[in-house]
């Protein structure tokens, strides 16, 4: 029984880091790397021509786009069975945050699968896809600000945890921070976001990086996970 019990948080662990990574990768492919190849930034009609141009790498983004909450809903789960004995309330409602971040942001790649449909139609097509994509970024942006205060709890619960670092959770509370910044100055103060975007990704990548390559490397400490649960 010790045994199994010793070995149940490092599997947790490892796993909830390896789909991390795999959320990360999948998100900076489609978000950054493909939409930096297809978004010209404040040009939206610029944004649909060059969709309609290159509509098998609109798909394939899309399709990458699509796999992360897929992804992100068994990491979740695993997070939660990780953090629960820090907190079981504060997990639960780490839970229901993240619940609610990945629901707006699946509704967010609707706008994208959109997107090609309406550039084909009648009447002002353009017009239509580029309110397509703002609907998009819009309600991807609203998905940020639950999935930052889902940081802020899941750092809290980390800082509060005796088998993971404090200063990961620190991190991950930073990163939560930056999110709500960023996203909310996107929808609210768009020059105030130009501002801020360079310093809150930088922080923000720092904190998701961290976090994930350590569970995905060091695990947690299986002595303290015992005494925590005991």
């Amino acid at each position: 029984m010790t045994s199994r019990l010793d070995e149940r948080p490092q599997l947790y662990a490892r796993s909830a880091g390896a789909l991390y990574l795999l959320v990360i990768v999948f998100g900076a492919f489609s978000e950054g790397y493909l939409r930096g190849l297809l978004v010209v930034p404040g040009d939206a009609a610029a944004t649909v021509a060059r969709i309609v141009a290159k509509p098998d790498l609109w798909r394939l983004g899309v399709a990458a786009n699509l796999v992360v909450p897929l992804i992100a809903i068994v990491q979740l789960w695993l997070e939660y069975l990780l953090l629960r004995p820090a907190g079981r309330n504060l997990a639960l409602l780490f839970v229901l945050l993240n619940a609610a971040s990945l629901a707006v942001e699946a509704v967010s790649k609707v706008f994208e699968l959109m997107v090609l449909p309406l550039a084909a139609g009648g009447g002002d097509p353009h017009g239509l896809a580029a309110m397509a994509l703002l609907g998009h970024d819009m309600a991807f942006n609203v998905a940020l600000i639950f999935f930052g205060a889902a940081c802020l709890v899941s750092g809290t619960l980390i800082f509060r945890s005796a088998y993971l670092p404090r200063a990961l959770g620190i991190l991950m509370q930073v990163a939560g921070a930056s999110y709500l910044v960023v996203t909310a100055s996107s929808l609210f103060a768009p020059k105030l976001a130009d501002v801020v975007s360079p310093m809150a990704f930088a922080l923000i990548l720092s904190g998701e990086g961290s976090l994930c390559l350590w569970l995905l490397i060091m695990g947690v400490r299986r002595d303290r996970w015992a005494l925590s649960i005991a």
